[in-house]
């Protein structure tokens, strides 16, 4: 029987006229990771401030670790950890100085909490730096800080809403290796992300939301499934070759081939087979080639499909910030 670290059903909540939430349902198995995604303004936050007992739904029902967020509010809390979507450490203090108030503030004792703060910056490699100002840190080691500052209590369910915002691609790497040695550790993650590879690296499950519903719940392969296809991409090495590739990918295709790039080939195909007869085709008119690929859509591909458009949609901005 599975047992689920976070359960939520039917929760609802409206600011005025706005509906962040609209009934949403969500079940997260213990030492797994969840993603929720969704554009700008269709809930995330809020699901999430509700799952971690900092705002109350108007209707619906949420239990965390096995604690109804509503009757048993501070229990949850003890099992929570939450990694918001900008930094929240006290740039006044150093990087030790930040673990032992917030270990302070969970009644652990003096001692207690200066050994979890050493403990919490090694892993984070962070040690170095623990008696420096947190002022004087970069946006990473900002970001890894308070990562850490949200374990200090031992949580057996973290909350990362969108952990790498403004991080860049070297430092998001580096949040991703944190996550999967939480994960590996038997924590539950709960992901919220603007981007959209981040929830195909770590999430075990993904949950699309959009108005304040469920729209799409399935593993990543399972929703790039459910669009159907998959996709032959050709880059031939002289890109004087582009017009035989094209007409190539035609013999193969399910529709007409297109160019997602200058010197690029892709098309839509109905089988695996389409791989073994484009290589035989190429081979026969000398073409060589720098790639040749067949995937399945991408989750940008898949998102876009199923909420009709991008991740960031400036349309909506204004409601993100309170859903």
């Amino acid at each position: 029987m599975t047992t689920f670290a976070i359960e939520a059903h039917g929760l609802t909540k409206s600011f005025g006229s706005t509906h962040a939430l609209a009934g949403i349902d969500l079940e997260v198995p213990e030492g797994r990771v969840l993603g929720v995604l969704g554009p700008n303004g269709a809930g995330k936050t809020t699901a999430v401030r509700i799952l971690a007992t900092l705002l109350r739904p108007d209707s619906g029902t949420a239990r965390v670790a096995g604690h109804d967020v509503l009757t048993e509010p501070a229990a949850a809390r003890r099992a929570i950890g939450l990694t918001g979507q900008y930094a929240s450490v006290d740039e006044d203090l150093t990087g030790v100085e930040n673990l032992v108030m917030i270990g302070r503030l969970l009644h652990l004792s003096a001692r207690d909490a200066r050994a979890r703060a050493a403990e919490l910056l090694e892993q984070f490699e962070l040690t170095d730096a623990g008696r420096r100002l947190a002022k004087t840190y970069s946006g990473g080691m900002r970001r890894r800080l308070d990562l850490a500052a949200s374990l200090v209590g031992h949580p057996s369910v973290v909350y990362l809403d969108e952990p790498t915002t403004g991080l860049d691609p070297a430092k998001r790497d580096d949040v991703w290796s944190m996550v999967r040695q939480l994960v590996a550790g038997g924590t539950t993650v709960l992901l919220t992300t603007q981007y959209l590879e981040e929830a195909d690296a770590l999430a075990h499950e993904i949950t699309v939301i959009d108005h304040g519903r469920v729209i799409a719940h399935d593993t990543p392969l399972g929703l790039k499934s459910q669009l159907g296809g998959q996709t032959l991409v050709v880059r031939p090495t002289d890109i004087a070759d582009l017009p035989t590739v094209t007409r190539l990918l035609a013999e193969v295709g399910t529709r007409e081939p297109e160019h997602p790039s200058e010197d690029q080939v892709a098309v839509p195909v109905a089988g695996d087979d389409a791989l073994v007869r484009t290589v035989a085709r190429l081979a026969e008119e000398g073409v060589a080639v720098t790639e040749l690929s067949l995937r399945l859509p991408s989750l940008d591909e898949v998102f876009y499909a199923l909420t009709g458009r991008a991740e960031s949609d400036p349309a909506l901005e204004s409601e993100g910030a309170t859903a």
